[in-house]
């Protein structure tokens, strides 16, 4: 059953056209990425979702429903700004919140300590929000996000402000919530996030969907031009005739052949000038597609 559906949606601000006729489904139990770089529509798309902005034209439709303020009681909404009260302590905060949510006093506050310790910020629960880190804001905020058990959980920007340490937490959470048969969509910049998480994407670019399907669909259209390696010794095998660009780092090389580079021709030059310990010929990652197919598309 589709959870999300949104059916050539439009949204426009004045005179800027924020989405343009956007559709994408979003079936249960994905994790969807939406993509696209500063001012391409993701934010707009998002508030549409869950009515805060209504489509100027076309239709959202929420677990296979036409959206309804009574279905966000199933929804679970991470902005990217902190709408936090700085002067309240912790786990007064998360009672309130699950209160807003339709929780019991007695149950906001069980469900918060269990997240809490989850999430291992359960020494912090009697500081005021003003006194901790922006990381431990966010996962406070990713509790308040969690508390009242949504089917659907959007985020925009959730790891903002993680270390990388917490932001693995965070991974290993929304893994988990995904195997639970939860959706969850989330809007980011990180693309090693995306690469490591998403089933499905929508990359979106002046409002208009530009890029859409399963990630290893996606993938699989590019032509395996890239190559990862390791070696010691004289690098001028780098200027080969087979080889688009390269970069050296002490060793380390990341190099993109040209197209129907002949990847044999240049281990072969490499180990006549080297010491190969490894190499190896990998599809484009998500953030180099990602690059390919906004560069030079972007609107100031």
């Amino acid at each position: 059953m589709p959870v999300v559906e949104l059916a050539g949606v439009t949204k426009a601000y004045d005179s800027k056209l924020a989405v343009d006729n956007l559709s994408l489904t979003i079936e249960a139990g994905q994790m969807f990425g939406l993509l696209g770089p500063n001012g391409a529509g993701k934010t707009s798309t998002i508030r549409m979702m869950i009515g805060i902005t209504i489509p100027d034209s076309g239709q959202v439709r929420l677990f296979d429903k036409p959206f309804e303020r009574a279905i966000l009681s199933r929804v679970g909404y991470l902005p990217e700004e902190r709408g936090l009260y700085k002067k309240m302590k912790v786990i007064d905060q998360l009672v309130f919140f699950g209160e807003l949510r339709g929780l019991t006093p007695e149950e906001s506050k069980r469900r918060g300590l269990n997240w809490a310790e989850k999430l291992e910020i359960a020494d912090v629960l009697q500081k005021k929000t003003e006194e901790l880190s922006k990381g431990m804001q966010q996962k406070i905020q990713f509790i308040c996000t969690l508390l009242h058990d949504p089917g659907l959980i959007i985020m925009d920007e959730p790891f903002s402000g993680l270390d990388p340490v917490n932001a693995t937490l965070l991974q290993d959470v929304l893994i988990d919530l995904k195997n639970q048969g939860k959706v969850i969509l989330f809007s980011t910049h990180r693309m090693d996030q995306v690469e490591k998480l998403c089933d499905s994407i929508c990359l979106i670019n002046n409002g208009k969907a530009v890029l859409a399907g399963k990630v290893r669909e996606i993938k699989s259209r590019y032509e395996r031009n890239q190559i990862v390696m390791e070696f010691e010794g004289n690098a001028d095998f780098l200027k080969s005739s087979e080889i688009a660009e390269a970069k050296n780092y002490s060793g380390h090389a990341e190099i993109k052949l040209k197209p129907h580079g002949d990847a044999q021709k240049v281990l072969h030059e490499a180990a006549s000038m080297a010491k190969v310990f490894r190499f190896e010929l990998v599809e484009p990652s998500i953030e180099e597609i990602f690059i390919e197919t906004v560069g030079g598309k972007v609107d100031a």
